[in-house]
């Protein structure tokens, strides 16, 4: 029976020292260029002194001119390497491999950008109040794309960091060729499910050719997105199966998008008939994904459900999200016994009778929580301890300013 102290070989031969990985938390503290600053060196020290077996950094964009939110980093080439070599120091100097989860937003971009056109598989906007309709992409700038995914994973080897992982899940652009709901193309990038695949399965193959076979590459990716007409558990299988031979190193299942949270423990209660949310689904692709290990994510909270998990072997990585980020050692909590459950801090939009008749309250409940978190790694990144009283009227003012103040000028370079 395999235990959470147990180390974790990977394909790569890369070898993770435990099974608790701190999954990825869009942090937005980039500087005015999109480079790491001290602040992330600050947060990820914190984490480097944690316990876990892996960290995986938040959103890393591939684009400068399409940003999930202000103050995210962007690697587009070697500009920043001195910056980002410090940042991958900063955890690898506390003995814990990092990985950089490098993302494209598409038609998920930055709600608050004023002027800014998204891009997307298809000209369909985002099922939340005031989303803008994104541009179809070209096939010319799709591969551009792919060639930015690849090129982001080279700079990330020569800054020291030990892998990437796509980012593909939660409704970004990977998830957004996927699903047929936002991918209605009928050209070689959508049509059938093979088709819609074939956009990650380009970004795999181009960062694999890129970088030295000792670097690790994972994947995100949903189990279905929780939509009626949406990326299906089966058709999430079948990805996996066509991925099986692409020498992947880590896969992480989520869940869910923007719209349909599920990642924020928002799912239907089928999905939550045990600790994890997306655990049952793990179960079903043990026998697709072969010798890939399976990283969980999503609502494991005490030690005794996540040892079941690894023991059962329903799963080979715990993924813990929201709790490191108030919690910022929580795997040696859970290694060590100091703690047999860790909390969980939620929050919720106010006025609830008036604003359900406007809006999807889970969808909103879902942004102003992960609002919440981020506030708090702004804190650690700022050499505070979390705020564990923080309401919403503060978060909900820091947000609009985090997404919005810095989005009225243009940015140099753009």
């Amino acid at each position: 029976m395999t235990s959470l102290h147990e180390p974790l070989t990977l394909p790569c031969g890369q070898v993770l020292p435990n099974r608790i990985m701190k999954a990825a938390l869009s942090e937005a503290l980039a500087d005015k260029t999109n480079a790491p600053d001290e602040r992330l060196e600050r947060l990820y020290t914190s984490w480097s002194e944690g316990g876990y077996g892996l960290v995986i950094t938040g959103n890393v964009m591939v684009d400068r001119t399409q940003l999930g939110e202000p103050g995210n980093v962007v690697i587009e080439d070697e500009r920043d390497l001195d910056a980002l070599s410090r940042w991958a120091k900063a955890t690898k100097d506390g003995g814990i491999p990092i990985w950089v989860q490098l993302n494209h937003p598409g038609r998920q971009s930055n709600p608050l950008a004023l002027g800014h056109k998204p891009v997307a598989p298809s000209a369909i906007p985002l099922n939340l109040p005031g989303s803008p309709t994104p541009r179809e992409l070209t096939s010319v700038e799709i591969e551009d794309i792919i060639e930015r995914f690849a090129t982001a994973a080279a700079v990330c080897e020569a800054a020291g960091f030990d892998g990437v992982q796509i980012h593909g899940a939660h409704g970004y652009l990977v998830a957004q060729f996927l699903s047929p709901l936002s991918n209605q193309r009928h050209d070689e990038w959508g049509g059938d499910p093979e088709r819609r695949m074939r956009f990650l399965i380009e970004v795999v193959r181009r960062i694999r050719s890129r970088v030295s076979p000792a670097f690790a590459l994972g994947l995100k990716l949903n189990s279905a997105d929780f939509q009626r007409g949406g990326f299906t558990e089966d058709e999430s299988r079948g990805v996996l199966a066509a991925l099986a031979g692409e020498c992947l190193d880590l896969i992480e299942v989520s869940g869910g998008s923007y719209e349909a949270p599920a990642m924020m423990g928002k799912a239907a209660d089928s999905t939550r008939a045990r600790e994890a949310y997306f655990l049952e689904y793990a179960r079903t692709v043990r026998g697709v994904v072969g010798d890939v290990p399976l990283a969980v994510t999503g609502g494991f909270r005490s030690r005794a459900g996540m040892e079941d998990a690894v023991s059962n072997g329903e799963c080979d990585v715990i993924g813990l999200g929201r709790p490191t980020a108030t919690t910022t050692d929580a795997a040696t909590a859970i290694l060590t016994g100091r703690t047999d459950t860790l909390k969980v801090h939620q929050i919720r939009a106010g006025m609830r009778r008036v604003l359900g008749r406007f809006v999807d309250l889970k969808s909103l409940d879902g942004i102003l929580e992960l609002s919440w978190h981020a506030d708090q790694l702004h804190r650690v990144g700022a050499g505070l301890a979390p705020d564990l009283n923080r309401g919403r009227i503060a978060t909900t003012v820091a947000m609009v300013r985090r997404n919005g103040a810095t989005s009225f000028g243009r940015k140099r370079g753009l």
